[in-house]
């Protein structure tokens, strides 16, 4: 059984509060299963956006995966913003949370 988005997005604040890295809720989609973005704001610039990893590199068990929607490490914040606006045009009952990180970390469970 799946874990609901909305249940899952307050865990991953409380996560990032956690960790130090200051985190919001930018969107809030539908709750049983909305799709979820994340993107890792490094403050220098530069971001990193995740979004859920297909369903095939999904191992049995496993609830939530996430894979980062770019190939570089890093892109410019202003790309950030132009692919999670490309995601909303394409699905409106997405979620979105942005962490802030020095450090770029994004405490996902992340394929490939």
């Amino acid at each position: 059984m799946r874990l609901r988005a909305d249940i899952w997005v307050s865990a991953y604040l409380r996560r990032c509060e956690v960790e130090g890295a200051p985190a919001v809720l930018r969107r809030r989609g539908a709750a049983e299963a909305g799709a979820i973005f994340v993107k890792i704001d490094r403050l220098d610039g530069t971001a990193a956006v995740f979004g859920p990893a297909p369903q095939s590199e999904l191992a049995d068990g496993q609830d939530r995966m996430f894979t980062k929607l770019h190939r570089e490490d890093w892109i410019d914040s202003s790309e950030a913003e132009r692919r999670l606006a490309a995601e909303i045009r394409f699905d409106p009952d997405l979620w979105i949370v942005e962490a802030e990180d020095r450090q770029g970390r994004s405490f996902l469970d992340l394929v490939g």
